[in-house]
């Protein structure tokens, strides 16, 4: 793409890799809201209970990190969510102020129900791309987690990004 004029972006701001990774991810959600929202989910509260799935007992705020959203989002979707019996608070065993997230009989349905959806979801990409190109984008996308999780921030009281296997910073 070119740019017209000199403005507060470099002449090849829509064509950098963050730029097309950042177009892929907005698809790639849109297309799960539109199709979660057939069971009454959100994206977001798909995050959350396969987060919960994969680290049963996650407190509020190691959970907000893991999803990169605010404390105060997590805590709404959590409420959501227990209010919809899908999770449930338990006292942490040593920390009285913290409580740790579980799934319930019925959030564990309502996971499997959406991953079915997001497996749907995955099999069109796939068979779109076929088996070579798949494999080549996996092995690039582990690249580029790779590459950012070498870059040191700048700033005394900052530290690398890591992410879990499941994509989410931990």
């Amino acid at each position: 793409m070119t740019l017209h004029d000199e403005g507060p972006v470099g002449a090849d701001a829509l064509d950098r890799v963050t730029w097309a990774l950042r177009r892929a991810e907005l698809a790639v959600t849109a297309l799960k809201e539109q199709r979660l929202r057939s069971l009454g989910m959100a994206a977001a509260h798909y995050s959350l209970l396969i987060a919960v799935h994969v680290d049963p007992g996650l407190a509020g705020a190691e959970l907000a990190r893991r999803l990169n959203v605010t404390p105060q989002a997590v805590a709404s979707l959590v409420a959501r969510l227990e209010g919809r019996g899908q999770l449930e608070r338990r006292p942490h065993p040593r920390h009285r102020h913290v409580q740790e997230l579980h799934l319930t009989d019925a959030g564990r349905d309502a996971l499997r129900k959406a991953d079915s959806v997001i497996a749907e979801i995955e099999q069109q990409i796939t068979e779109k791309l076929g088996a070579k190109d798949t494999g080549q984008l996996k092995a690039l996308l582990g690249q580029v987690t790779d590459a950012i999780q070498q870059v040191q921030p700048a700033g005394p009281l900052s530290r690398p990004v890591t992410l879990r296997k499941d994509g989410t910073p931990g």
